[in-house]
């Protein structure tokens, strides 16, 4: 047997293996040992660097066949599973998040749950009917969870005869002293899983909280994780890494809030069409085939015992609507929050970023929709100093033009570790109006920051010794050519879309951005960089976390949940990947900010 010990800053961990020979990647995943592998495995991503016995290599590239020290720098850890909470009295976030349950105001809470107190008689030797039998008698109840049934005779005597019993309809679900009604919302992201808890009689939110979701071992984006799927045990591995994320990301909610996780009877999951295939373990390969048909698009409610949330095993689960294979309900649930469906004389165009970019045209008499595969990106996933907005990521940037000199600001405060997605909007925006870069991406000045390396010329946002990895943080023309398609198929995507209604771009009222890197965007750099339309910054609205917000609504109104599926049905879906006109968009908008400038006046 080898003895393999795995080294992080923070943590130490020596495992057995046999002398076979295993590979690094495999044996971290098989141990929960956290290397970021945004390529899944496949060598073109470079993100898995670790050191093996000091020397550099590629963790998914290199098998062990002796005892060994694997160290894994923080580069190669980018991705944290650790839950971050928030603070509910400040939180810029939830203060979005709350604003739009005000404008969701419209629907009430309703629920179908209901506490019922309930004074039996005690059963004697003239009455000896059974515990079930008198409690369902005095209430007109049909049936009862096997938990409730549980619970019933200790209640009944523990209470003398008084009882407090929580309903739904005719089932009763749990009995015991001062019950409380609570649900749960969560928005399962291809990168981050968020989550809150909330009094469904009230409509409180009791408390807030994220996590990495734990299937980025197996790729950044969908399609790594359901070709990961499809191998022998795949379909199990992913739903058990998204349970692992779920089950704690629940469990500290619940402790935060104090409230025994039992009382949880009601919960909204939203997700795009893969996470909540891989959720549930149903086939995802069709997704990604010709002609693209997911196993589901409609889910009927489900129960938490079903899927093995740690809540009330009786609870209902709703999971929202898909739209197409690549627009979930993340979007639907999201184009609820976002108020478009409800527009009567204005057109918006809603942009959901994140992992995915998934867009909706429309208002009141119309909803189109169509995804774009510009994620990884953008979020930092296919660039060589690319991070998630993490503490050590570079957030925001400015070059001096005269000196070609940067400076920005990192998440955290502390020493840069990598760019995230705002990042690299203000760094690619910065590097062409300083005219160190030209349209094309490519270097177009010298100076100390600018370096060749094997004939690849790069930008040094932050030399070696004032990074926290020891290594240049810098963007190459690689780099800025991935950069560059990701933008391109933002941009390409809303003009075909626009296109297909015979709709100009200066046609759209309001652009409303949602996701996680749309809390950072700087919507100027955007424009300039050709990533969105130019048509006026005060057109732009940022609307933080409408999955989640939209998942809140529907947990706290069966109305609201009914009207996101009133939504999906009415959405309009177009598959860009069959459009005959996409790809003649996006080869248009490869540059920067565009080949037809006229769409980009600003930027002249």
């Amino acid at each position: 047997m080898n003895k393999i010990t795995f080294k992080t800053a923070a943590s130490e961990i020596t495992i057995a293996e046999s002398g076979t020979g295993a590979n690094i990647l495999d044996l971290a995943r098989e141990h929960s040992i956290d290397i970021d592998a945004p390529c899944n495995g496949n060598g073109t991503c470079g993100k898995c660097k670790v050191k093996l016995n000091g020397r550099d290599v590629l963790a998914c590239q290199t098998v062990v066949t002796e005892d060994s020290v694997v160290e894994i720098p923080e580069g190669a850890s980018a991705f944290k599973s650790g839950i971050k909470t928030a603070d509910l009295s400040d939180e810029r976030e939830l203060a979005i998040f709350r604003d739009t349950q005000r404008q969701l105001s419209e629907f009430t809470i309703e629920t179908g749950l209901s506490i019922v107190s309930v004074q039996l008689s005690e059963p004697t030797a003239d009455d000896p009917a059974d515990d079930w039998t008198r409690l369902s008698t005095a209430l007109n109840l049909q049936s009862a969870s096997l938990f409730a049934l549980s619970e019933l005779p200790d209640a009944l005597r523990s209470g003398n005869w008084n009882a407090d019993c929580v309903v739904r309809g005719s089932r009763l679900l749990d009995i015991g002293p001062d019950p409380r009604l609570c649900g749960l919302a969560v928005d399962i992201g291809t990168t981050t899983v968020a989550a809150v808890l909330a009094d469904l009689q009230t409509g409180e939110i009791l408390a807030k909280a994220s996590a990495g979701n734990g299937q980025i071992r197996y790729g950044a984006d969908v399609i790594h994780r359901i070709v990961e799927a499809e191998k022998p045990g795949g379909s199990a591995k992913l739903r058990g890494a998204i349970l692992d994320t779920l089950n704690p990301l629940i469990a500290q909610i619940a402790d935060i809030a104090g409230i025994p996780r039992i009382a949880i009877y009601r919960a909204v999951i939203t997700g795009n069409t893969t996470m909540n295939h891989l959720l549930l373990g149903l086939p995802s390969a069709n997704i990604r085939l010709d002609p693209y048909v997911p196993a589901v698009m409609e889910f009927p409610v489900l129960t938490a015992s079903e899927i093995a949330l740690p809540i009330n095993p009786d609870a209902e689960v709703i999971i929202a609507p898909n739209s197409g294979s690549y627009v979930g309900g993340d979007v639907t649930a999201g184009t609820l929050a976002s108020l478009i469906w409800k527009r009567e004389d204005s057109y918006a165009l809603f942009v959901d970023l994140g992992t995915n970019g998934e867009l909706v045209f429309g208002g009141a008499e119309f909803l189109f929709c169509c995804a774009c595969s510009a994620g990884p990106a953008i979020e930092g996933g296919d660039m060589s100093c690319g991070t998630r907005a993490t503490d050590g990521a570079i957030e925001d940037c400015v070059i001096d033009a005269s000196t070609l000199e940067p400076s920005f600001s990192v998440i955290g405060n502390v020493k840069p570790s990598g760019i995230c997605g705002s990042g690299y909007i203000d760094l690619v925006a910065e590097l062409f109006t300083s005219g160190i870069i030209d349209a094309r991406g490519k270097f177009a000045k010298l100076s100390r920051r600018i370096k060749d390396t094997d004939g690849i010329k790069s930008y040094v946002l932050a030399f070696a010794d004032e990074s926290a990895s020891g290594s240049d943080i810098e963007i190459t023309e690689i780099d800025l050519d991935n950069f560059i398609r990701a933008k391109a198929a933002i941009f390409s995507a809303i003009r075909t879309m626009l296109a297909g209604l015979d709709f100009a771009i200066d046609m759209i009222d309001e652009v409303l951005i949602a996701g996680g890197i749309g809390s950072g965007i700087n919507f100027a750099n955007a424009v300039t960089i050709g990533m969105l339309p130019d048509i006026g910054l005060d057109k732009y609205r940022y609307l933080g976390n409408t999955s989640l917000a939209g998942a809140y609504a529907m947990l706290s109104s069966s109305a609201a949940s009914a009207q996101v599926t009133e939504i999906k049905r009415n959405m309009t879906y177009l598959d860009l990947s069959t459009h005959p006109g996409y790809m003649e968009e996006f080869v248009g908008a490869c540059f920067i900010p565009h080949t037809d400038s006229k769409l980009f006046p600003s930027a002249l």
